[in-house]
């Protein structure tokens, strides 16, 4: 789907859900037990972070079992070799924490929506007037919500994820303040990739759920 000449959407069900959860683990098999409960607690887009030793090698496994259900995008993108297989892999979306417009154009023309992130407005254009889907605010706790309210003044198109320190009543501040979605970690996930308790995980996943579907 494209939201306008040159510029790929967002994942429908990445767009309708308004959260992306961003899952940093030890190591990739630690995944699927996490993921089982996000995705029975209502989550539907998860970025699989390249900081994860394996991901790439786990992923066709994840996209079989979890990919019917939720959109599964690849992040911590930051070389053109990795932003290749990440599309080979079949990620739904990629995420990167830095601005390349070379990136863009080539996650765009490969048909794989991209989400660069930044920070000061010239390194967010650039990555939006290049055609991406949507600009990562990284790292949003540095700014919080009324940085948006001022991006939209000179940008008021820019389609906007913050990323980086977004707790519960954060991503409410976010959205409310224009952003088309939250990208969460820490604060969504706590300990669960450590051994925690996956109730309480689920917990806090549906609380995020309900949030951001308001």
């Amino acid at each position: 789907m494209t939201g306008e000449v040159g510029r790929l959407a967002l994942p429908a069900r990445t767009a309708e859900s308004r959260l992306i959860v961003v899952a940093r683990a030890p190591r990739a098999e630690d995944y699927d037990a996490v993921l089982e409960v996000l995705v029975d607690a209502g989550i539907r887009s998860v970025e699989l972070t390249l900081t994860t030793p394996g991901t790439f090698a786990h992923l066709p496994h994840l996209l079989a079992r979890f990919g019917d259900t939720i959109d599964l995008g690849v992040g911590t993108v930051t070389n053109p070799d990795d932003l290749t297989r990440a599309i080979d892999a079949g990620a739904a979306y990629i995420v990167t924490p830095i601005t390349s417009t070379d990136f863009v154009t080539q996650a765009t023309d490969a048909g794989v929506p991209i989400v660069p992130g930044g920070l000061t407005p010239t390194e967010l254009f650039a990555s939006w007037s290049a055609g991406a889907s949507a600009v990562k605010i990284f790292p949003a706790g540095q700014v919080g919500p009324s940085y948006l309210k001022d991006l939209r003044g000179p940008f008021p198109d820019i389609v906007a994820v913050p990323s980086g320190g977004v707790d519960l009543a954060g991503a409410e501040a976010w959205l409310r303040a224009g952003a088309v979605a939250v990208s969460v970690g820490g604060p969504l996930l706590g300990d669960a990739f450590r051994g925690g308790d996956l109730q309480a995980l689920r917990e806090r996943a549906e609380a995020f759920v309900e949030v951001c579907a308001r």
